[in-house]
C-alpha cells in the first residue's frame, strides 16, 4: 500500500514539476526549402502530413521571411536576432574559400542567452558559421552538437563539397553512419529522452532538401578530397525531381518522430514547435508562384514557410503578419521569461502577442541586402535597388512581382530609398565592423 502511495506521489509531483517547467523550444530549419515546396504551402510534388498537421493545428504565416536569400546570413541572424549585416556574415561561408571566417564571438548568440535563462541548449544538423573550433556551436552556447559545419554534404558518406569529412560531436571530427536527416533526428528523439525533465532548447537544422540530391535508400555520390569541380553532380539513373520529392518527405516523416516523442513523454502542451526554411529554393523546387528563388531578394528568394505549434497555447490561424528570422530569438526569450527584451538591443521583434493574443505586430519596414541589391518592406509596398535599377512592387495586388509602378509612384520610391539608405548606413559590416572594435577598446 506504501509504495503504491509513493508511486502516486511520484507520479503527482512529476505532473507539477512539467507544469511549472518553462517550456520547450524547438526550431526545426529546412535548407533551400521553396515557398511551395510543402504541401500545405500548396506543394503537388510532396506529401507532408506531418508539417501539414503542425500548420492546421497552429500557426501559418503566409507572409514569413528568411532574412538573407542564402544560407549563412539567414542561420547568423537566427541565432543573434540581428540583421546579418552587423555580425559580416553576408554571404555563404564557403567550405574552401572561406575557412576562417565565422560569426563573431563577441555578438551573444540565442543558445548563450537560453542557457542564461535555464535552459539546456542542442543542435543536431547544419550550422554554416564558421568551420575553425572557436565559431564551433559548441563554443557558441550549444551544450550539445552533433552535426556538420560546411554548407552542405553527402547524405550518406559526410563529405562537404571539397570531399572532406564533415561530421562533428562536439569539437571532435567523428563520423556516424547514416543519412543525415534520418542520423539528426535519431539524436533529437534521444535528446529529449534526457532531457524531458528540463526545459530544452533543442535546434534541428536539416540538410534537405539542399544538394547532394540523394535519398534515403540511395548511396553515397561525393568522392574524398576531390574538388567540387571534379565532384559528381547527380545519381545516375535517378530522376532529379523524384528524389527531391523523396528528400522533403523522409524530412517530414523525421519530423514526425520527433512529434511522437514529444507526446510519448506528455511533452507537447509544453513545447512550441517552430518550422521555417534559410531562403528560397534550387534546382527543382518550386517557388509556390513567387518570382525568384534562392539568391534573389525578390520574394521567391526569401518568404518561405514558417508554421508555430504549441497545443493549448497558440490559437490555429493562417496570418498575414509580416515576420522574420530574426524575431525568432527575442519571441524564444520572451517565452523562456525575459521581463525585457530591449537590454538585448535587438534588430528582430517578439511574436508572442501576435500568436498568442492574435495582436497585429507594430508597424516596422523589413530589409533585405545580398550582393548589393537592396529591398524594403512597407505594409504591402515593396522597393528594390540594384545598382541604378529601382523597381517598386504592390505586393497586395502582385505578389509574383510582374509589374513594376517605381514611376506611377515616385513620392513612394524616394521615402523607402531613404529608409533603405538608413538603414544600411547603421548595419552595413563596415559600421558594425567598427563599432564592435570600439567597444573592444573600452572593454
Amino acid at each position: 500500500m506504501n509504495k503504491i502511495v509513493s508511486l502516486c506521489a511520484f507520479s503527482t509531483l512529476s505532473i507539477i514539476a512539467q507544469a511549472n517547467q518553462k517550456p520547450n523550444i524547438i526550431m526545426i530549419m529546412a535548407d533551400d526549402l521553396g515557398y511551395g515546396d510543402i504541401s500545405c504551402y500548396g506543394s503537388k510534388l510532396a506529401k507532408t502530413p506531418n508539417l501539414d498537421k503542425l500548420a492546421t493545428e497552429g500557426v501559418r504565416f503566409t507572409d514569413f521571411h528568411s532574412n538573407g536569400p542564402v544560407c549563412s546570413p539567414t542561420r547568423a541572424a537566427l541565432f543573434t536576432g540581428l540583421y546579418q549585416q552587423r555580425t559580416s556574415i553576408t554571404s555563404v561561408i564557403n567550405a574552401s574559400i572561406n575557412r576562417d571566417h565565422g560569426m563573431p564571438t563577441d555578438i551573444p548568440t540565442m543558445p548563450q542567452r537560453m542557457k542564461e535563462m535555464g535552459y539546456q541548449t542542442a543542435l543536431f544538423g547544419k550550422w554554416h558559421l564558421g568551420i575553425p573550433e572557436r565559431f564551433n556551436p559548441s563554443n557558441r552556447g550549444f551544450d550539445t552538437f552533433k552535426g556538420f559545419l560546411a554548407g552542405n554534404i553527402d547524405y550518406h558518406n559526410h563529405l562537404d563539397r571539397e570531399g572532406n569529412l564533415d561530421w562533428y560531436q562536439q569539437t571532435e571530427l567523428k563520423d556516424e553512419k547514416g543519412y543525415i536527416t534520418e542520423l539528426m533526428t535519431n539524436h533529437a528523439v534521444n535528446y529529449i529522452d534526457e532531457n524531458k525533465n528540463k526545459p530544452f532548447f533543442l535546434a534541428i537544422m536539416h540538410g534537405a532538401p539542399h544538394l547532394p540530391y540523394q535519398g534515403p535508400n540511395d548511396e553515397g555520390l561525393r568522392i574524398a578530397n576531390t574538388p567540387f569541380n571534379k565532384q559528381p553532380k547527380d545519381l545516375k539513373g535517378r530522376n532529379v525531381k523524384t528524389i527531391y520529392r523523396e528528400m522533403i518527405e523522409s524530412m517530414d516523416k523525421e519530423i514526425g518522430r520527433v512529434v511522437a516523442k514529444l507526446e510519448e513523454h506528455k511533452l507537447r502542451e509544453n513545447t512550441l514547435i517552430v518550422f521555417c526554411a534559410d531562403n528560397g529554393h534550387t534546382g527543382p523546387g518550386s517557388s509556390g508562384g513567387l518570382k525568384g528563388k534562392k539568391s534573389s531578394i525578390n520574394e521567391g528568394g526569401h518568404r518561405v514557410a514558417g508554421i508555430f505549434n504549441w497545443p493549448g497555447k497558440l490559437k490555429p490561424q493562417v496570418t498575414k503578419e509580416t515576420a522574420m528570422t530574426m524575431d525568432l530569438m527575442p519571441t524564444f526569450l520572451e517565452m523562456a521569461g525575459a521581463k525585457s527584451l530591449e537590454k538585448y538591443k535587438l534588430d528582430g521583434i517578439s511574436l508572442l502577442p501576435l500568436l498568442k493574443e492574435n495582436k497585429p505586430l507594430p508597424k516596422r519596414y523589413t530589409f533585405w541586402e545580398y550582393k548589393g541589391r537592396k529591398a524594403v518592406r512597407d505594409d504591402n509596398w515593396k522597393l528594390i535597388i540594384s545598382g541604378k535599377k529601382t523597381e517598386l512592387y504592390d505586393l497586395e495586388r502582385d505578389l509574383g512581382e510582374k509589374k513594376n509602378i517605381a514611376k506611377q509612384y515616385p513620392e513612394k520610391v524616394a521615402t523607402l530609398t531613404k529608409a533603405i539608405n538608413g538603414w544600411y548606413a547603421e548595419v552595413s559590416p563596415k559600421t558594425s565592423s567598427k563599432k564592435r572594435k570600439k567597444n573592444d577598446k573600452k572593454k
